[in-house]
């Protein structure tokens, strides 16, 4: 098992996969780490569809737009998960909203996100969080139900290659000391 910080520093998106399927065990430490994810009171507002049919991977892959770099490793991984979120739960008490910015689902679900894509990552395993794809579509062919908004997928297996490491901003250039 990986440092922390060095799991945290070599995360990649992967789009791009090899035959070998994942490993029972390995896929539910991937579902743990969801499991085990911080949300809005403990909402845990999420849900999660376990896709390793072929056919309705290949449909979801027709979900994303041509151009969309994922589109052929959505078909190709043995595994994806696709993350939906229960609207009207994070973020609300006894029934209403309590914060500004209103459901608080799509926080959550990027803290969920954030949480697998790590531990596929310590796993030896790859992933990316693909949200350009026609979500009406995707919610129709996994039975998606109303109260409940497709948020992510996220195509999972191992990497067939791994993309070198984007430059990052420096420390200086994000924060501020006290005030904006």
């Amino acid at each position: 098992m990986a440092e922390f910080s060095e799991v945290l520093k070599n995360r990649r998106s992967v789009r791009t996969f090899t035959d070998e399927p994942v490993a029972e065990k390995d896929l539910h430490a991937v579902l743990e780490a969801i499991q085990w994810s911080p949300s809005w009171a403990n909402t845990q507002c999420w849900e999660v569809v376990v896709v390793k049919d072929d056919k309705i991977k290949e449909q979801l892959a027709e979900t994303l737009p041509k151009g969309n770099p994922a589109k052929k490793g959505m078909a190709a991984a043995p595994v994806v998960l696709a993350v939906a979120g229960r609207k009207n739960e994070a973020g609300y008490y006894k029934g209403a909203v309590t914060t500004k910015l209103g459901d608080w689902y799509m926080f959550d679900l990027g803290i969920c996100a954030q949480s697998m894509w790590l531990r596929a990552k310590d796993l030896g395993l790859g992933t990316v969080v693909v949200g350009l794809f026609d979500h009406d579509a995707a919610s129709r062919i996994l039975g998606v139900p109303e109260n409940m908004q497709l948020v992510f997928l996220a195509p999972l297996g191992h990497p067939a290659k791994e993309p070198k490491a984007p430059e990052r901003k420096k420390i200086q250039e994000f924060t501020r000391t006290d005030r904006f």
